[in-house]
């Protein structure tokens, strides 16, 4: 299937019903007074996260979701129905913005999270609430309120904890296989990688973590060349990104240190947050250069990029220096984690209103 990891819609919840204006009339009770009910509330539009699912292609082919509107009051006290609430499920990781605005409404990041993303408006009051000792016929009643519309944006930031950065033929694909059980595509020419590739690398029994692959980027990837720019948005989740560089490459012509400066540049053209994220460089393929040459290989590439931080010389395709460096990863998480849980919240988190009855046997897409 292919992978959807954003969309627009519309949702419009209902409108309340309008209230009734409505007397008793019975025989032998001539003046029985008002009885009108109240109009039943619009129904609302809801969207849940759910882990079952994994893109927005169900909103690729339907964009419009509308409510039901509630029913109005009627006579003998008779208050209308409420209209059920629309149930939108969406993966994990979904972040729900205003199309217009561009402000984020809601980010869905942990299963069964929901919140109301479109309101239904509230009943209306019949005539029976306008009754008083001076006014004891009243034809007072109220109309029910609009529902709310708008439109809005969908896009799936994919929940991993670490994520790769590199040229095509980086060998991003070859490192998330040899590490993990994931079983992306791979090949010897560029953009084998079309879409995000997850994959759970487990370093323990009890230890594990999530790696992120997304298609490579190139030269301009920022202005919009390539794949990798569209998939950028879902390493803004993670905590350590790796730089894999190619050091090398088949054609003698590819300078790997003008390859990893143009992957950062696009990086902070892109977003300056994820530009300051923790990130580690990876030198990959050392297999293809000789033993005796590897240690003076690596030592000039990084005196040549000015490179001050962590760095790993790897071969994803025969595991050397895979281990060690996964180890190092799940010590980076721990530490980060660590630190994380002794630092208290400074605000309390927005609470999304939990699923009723009544929602939950609601009506769905």
């Amino acid at each position: 299937m292919k992978f959807i990891d954003e969309a627009n819609i519309n949702v419009t919840a209902g409108k309340g019903g309008d209230g009734s204006a409505s007397f008793r009339r019975e025989k032998f009770i001539p003046f029985g007074g008002p009885n009108g009910g109240d109009g039943g509330r619009g129904g609302s539009v809801i969207a849940v996260a759910d882990r079952n699912i994994n893109t927005l292609i169900d909103f690729r082919f339907k964009r419009i979701f509308r409510a039901r509107n509630g029913e109005n009051g009627r006579g003998s006290d008779c208050y209308g129905k409420g209209a059920d609430d629309i149930i939108l499920r969406v993966p994990v990781g979904t972040q729900i913005s205003d199309a217009v605005t561009g402000e984020t409404v809601v980010d869905l990041a942990q299963d069964g999270q929901s919140a109301v993303i479109a309101k239904g408006g509230k009943g209306g009051l019949g005539n029976l609430h306008f009754k008083t000792s001076t006014n004891r016929a009243p034809r007072q009643f109220t109309q029910g309120e609009e529902g709310e519309s708008r439109d809005l944006r969908f896009e799936l930031k994919v929940l991993a904890d670490v994520g790769l950065l590199g040229m095509p033929n980086a060998g991003k694909s070859t490192f998330i296989r040899s590490v993990s059980a994931a079983r992306p595509k791979v090949a010897d020419y560029p953009f084998t990688t079309l879409a995000p590739n997850l994959g759970v690398v487990r370093v323990d029994i009890n230890k594990s973590f999530v790696i992120a692959d997304i298609p490579g980027l190139i030269e301009g990837a920022a202005e919009g060349a390539g794949l990798g720019h569209q998939f950028l948005r879902h390493l803004s989740r993670t905590h350590l990104l790796l730089h894999l560089v190619d050091i090398a490459p088949y054609d003698d012509s590819v300078d790997p240190v003008h390859e990893a400066r143009t992957i950062v540049e696009e990086l902070r053209k892109y977003d300056e947050t994820l530009y300051q994220k923790p990130r580690w460089l990876i030198l990959n393929k050392t297999d293809r250069i000789e033993s005796h040459l590897r240690a003076q290989t690596v030592a000039d590439f990084i005196n040549a990029y000015g490179w001050q931080g962590p760095v790993y010389a790897i071969s994803a395709l025969t595991g050397e220096g895979c281990q060690e460096l996964t180890y190092a990863i799940m010590h980076f998480l721990d530490e980060e984690k660590r630190l994380e849980d002794l630092v208290p919240p400074s605000t309390t988190p927005t609470q999304t209103p939990p699923l009723t009855d009544e929602i939950i046997h609601g009506a769905t897409h």
